[in-house]
């Protein structure tokens, strides 16, 4: 048997999708969810093996619900847009179903969701794959992190710093921290430059939280932020800085 859940906004296209699934009795469908947070809490206490997923939901949306599970299922994507297909197949997806589609093709993939449960190598393989740094579409207006069974949205603009912690970035909103699996590298990358300045390999710092910087140490200095915390900056670090305040 395949356990697998639904979710998706749209209570019709669940529907559908559950009465196309009864027609497979390899398939158990376990639950159907309308938003991500109610996918989140139901793939974490039900543990299917593969997920049907709407990528545009409110809330949050497919990628950034996939971001926050330790182990991803497998997972098909389905949606009424064309445009996420590549950037779901850079995630491993098994399939990308674009609706409204028939049994026959809803059936093609099931077998692709059967072949690789019963090839447990491919499968640590894709599971792997959707915890690595997604590929970058454009700036990030918000970050999505969970601490125990809560989810947070963290807009980027109450964002003060982000900071590596081992295999971790520590981020700073609003006087809470926040851990997220990914990398400075990552983060470096998906934020605007103009708003978002790397000022040490350790520390990437919105730079309107930025109240003064002072010289520290030969070629280094300081930045103090306006919530009184300190961070070094490198020499590489204030030379991005002085290019994004045009100093």
């Amino acid at each position: 048997m395949i356990r697998c859940v639904i979710i998706d906004d749209e209570p019709l296209a669940r529907e559908l999708l559950a009465d196309y699934l009864s027609s497979f009795p390899e398939v158990e469908v376990v639950g159907a969810f309308q938003d991500g947070f109610e996918g989140f809490k139901g793939i974490t206490e039900q543990k299917p093996d593969l997920v049907f997923l709407d990528i545009e939901m409110p809330k949050i949306n497919g990628f950034e619900l996939l971001e926050l599970l330790d182990e991803p299922p497998c997972v098909i994507f389905t949606t009424a847009y064309d445009s996420y297909a590549i950037q779901a197949f850079e995630r491993q997806a098994i399939d990308y179903l674009l609706k409204p589609f028939s049994v026959d093709r809803l059936r093609k993939a099931l077998e692709k969701a059967h072949r690789q449960l019963l090839e447990p190598g491919e499968l640590s393989s894709r599971l792997f794959a959707l915890h690595e740094e997604p590929p970058i579409r454009e700036y990030l207006n918000r970050v999505v992190v969970k601490t125990g069974t809560r989810i947070h949205i963290l807009p980027v603009d109450a964002i003060t710093v982000f900071s590596a912690e081992g295999d971790y970035v520590k981020i700073v909103s609003e006087g809470k921290g926040y851990l997220k699996l990914g990398t400075m590298g990552y983060f470096e990358k998906v934020l605007n430059p103009e708003e978002f300045t790397r000022i040490h390999r350790s520390h990437l710092v919105n730079v309107s939280m930025i109240s003064k910087i002072e010289p520290f140490q030969k070629e280094n200095f300081l930045a103090y932020l306006k919530d009184g915390t300190q961070l070094p900056v490198s020499k590489k670090g204030m030379s991005k800085l002085r290019k994004v305040l045009r100093i």
